[in-house]
């Protein structure tokens, strides 16, 4: 009997700081960031942990280029404290620029820093944004986002740098993992042949020719815009190459390329993660888990 006493005492003493620290812990919300793309918010996801709450503009699968903007994706940039953009227009028309200044949002941009790579649109030079294809420039994209957080949450710094020094740790070893698996493949065998130009900084890093068959283009394209006349010079291109297979994107119509690629004589050897990573429950859902995919998909087609 005394002791129910005594625990009931104690209960009601315990009472109020519980409910004290349970208040204080609901009036104080998660930060806010809204990020542009999926790996830019995978990125951010790494290094905040749950002082922030990461919101991402795209849904796996959908296109940066071409994407619109809609109410609700300002509604959300509105109750933002920062904002992710991957930057060097990768976001079509800028749109991530634009609704951060529309709502005077703090905006990090996660290509700064990095030497891009150049692209030819019709005959003229632009920088080319798929930069993250490069670990080592994705470490770049880690390093912005982690100085940004830091600046506008300083009490927590050491725990940003800390994840931040974490996850750079396994883009390095992500890197020398990429570089033995490619070694698999033949020197006179790396070519890779995909549906759009966005592996040039994968290309580049673990040296392989990079080539998009003449008239060929990303897109509904592929589908219903792919006349007689530019099919059967995406064919001839893709003969020229004599390479075994040929990669298309996730988000690219597959029935469409392989009618192309028994045109042309060759395999398609898989579709790769490009510009979105996989829906939730993917192989490809993470940054580390998109590239590991792309290359055991590059390697298994090619070696």
């Amino acid at each position: 009997m005394f002791q129910r006493i005594m625990l009931a005492c104690l209960a009601l003493c315990l009472a109020p700081c519980l409910t004290g620290t349970s208040l204080r812990a609901e009036e104080v919300p998660p930060l806010q960031i809204v990020t542009s793309t999926t790996q830019t918010a995978d990125f951010a996801r790494q290094i905040v942990g749950d002082r922030w709450h990461v919101s991402c503009v795209l849904a796996p699968g959908q296109d940066p280029h071409l994407y619109q903007i809609t109410p609700d994706n300002a509604q959300l940039v509105a109750a933002a404290d920062l904002c992710i953009e991957n930057g060097l227009l990768l976001e079509g028309h800028d749109w991530m620029r634009t609704l951060a200044e529309d709502n005077r949002k703090t905006l990090v941009t996660c290509t700064e820093g990095i030497e891009p790579l150049e692209l030819d649109e019709d005959g003229t030079k632009v920088k080319d944004p798929h930069a993250w294809f490069s670990p080592r420039n994705a470490a770049i994209y880690v390093k912005n986002i982690e100085r940004a957080v830091s600046r506008q949450d300083p009490e927590h710094q050491h725990a940003y740098e800390a994840r931040a020094k974490l996850y750079l740790a396994q883009l390095r070893t992500l890197h020398a993992w990429i570089v033995t698996q490619c070694n698999a493949i033949p020197a006179e065998q790396r070519m890779l042949v995909t549906s759009h130009d966005a592996f040039n900084y994968f290309c580049d890093a673990y040296k392989f020719r990079s080539a998009a068959p003449a008239g060929w283009s990303t897109g509904d394209e592929i589908g219903a815009g792919l006349t007689s006349e530019r099919r059967q010079k995406t064919v001839d291109s893709i003969r020229g190459m004599g390479v075994p297979a040929i990669f298309v994107e996730t988000s690219v119509n597959p029935d469409i390329i392989a009618e192309i690629a028994k045109e042309a004589g060759v395999v398609v050897g898989g579709e790769l993660y490009s510009d979105s990573m996989g829906p939730a429950g993917s192989a490809g859902e993470s940054y580390i888990g998109m590239m590991r995919e792309n290359v055991l998909t590059i390697v298994g087609a090619l070696k």
